[in-house]
């Protein structure tokens, strides 16, 4: 059975709720059986790379708050990410347009490594302050997870996989993606947001069990 993930680099509540999706798959029985497929979403398509400014200055102008404001907002979903053991650093994190990281995503597909790519991504973003809209950053991520680095360079130079990505943001508005994390199962229930692990599994039984009556009937 397949989940569908449409999911940003620079989506905080993203990360999150791969870690409470991942939580609820280690408990379902049956989680041998489930493919995972990321998708690609951009919360601000037209956002410009900045290595000079952090997501504290970009989101109190993007949302016309204050910088105090826009901090306490980002220290709040820091404390959320702690919950599920991740460590947030958005004093770090820089504005970077995630067009590129998923053009990286869709070639990690390509050898089955598209779900340790995305988490490579996260951490880089999230965690470590790295510019993942520099080629030479994505280059090194890619080469972590054992990624060719002279495809992954070519890649980069060309339009490959924009198709893909251009692909998925227009599914994405199909299946009704206002926003992300956003996941469908078995192309049929779709969940938005990170939502508990409870509900994760709950979707995971409930699908799974109707695709194994299409599927072996």
């Amino acid at each position: 059975m397949k989940v569908e993930i449409w999911s940003d680099v620079m989506c905080p509540f993203c990360y999150i709720g791969k870690r409470k999706f991942e939580t609820a798959l280690e408990q379902f029985p049956q989680k041998n059986n489930v493919e995972i497929e990321w998708k690609s979403f951009q919360l601000n398509p037209d956002m410009e790379t900045d290595p000079k400014k952090n997501i504290n200055e970009y989101l109190a102008e993007h949302k016309g708050i204050g910088i105090d404001q826009a901090k306490r907002m980002n220290d709040c979903v820091t404390a959320m990410a702690k919950e599920v053991g991740l460590r947030y650093d958005f004093d770090k994190a820089i504005v970077a347009n995630s067009f590129d990281a998923h053009r990286l995503s869709h070639l990690a597909k390509k050898y089955g490594k598209q779900d340790a790519m995305e988490e490579r991504l996260f951490k880089a973003y999230f965690t470590e302050g790295k510019n993942t809209a520099d080629h030479e950053t994505l280059i090194h991520l890619a080469e972590e997870i054992g990624l060719n680095a002279d495809e992954v360079q070519t890649m980069l130079g060309g339009n490959d996989f924009s198709d893909a990505v251009n692909s998925d943001l227009y599914e994405a508005q199909q299946v009704g993606a206002r926003g992300v994390p956003f996941f469908v199962f078995n192309n049929t229930y779709a969940v938005s947001g990170a939502q508990p692990t409870e509900l994760f599994l709950s979707a995971l039984t409930q699908s799974y069990g109707e695709w194994k009556k299409e599927n072996h009937a």
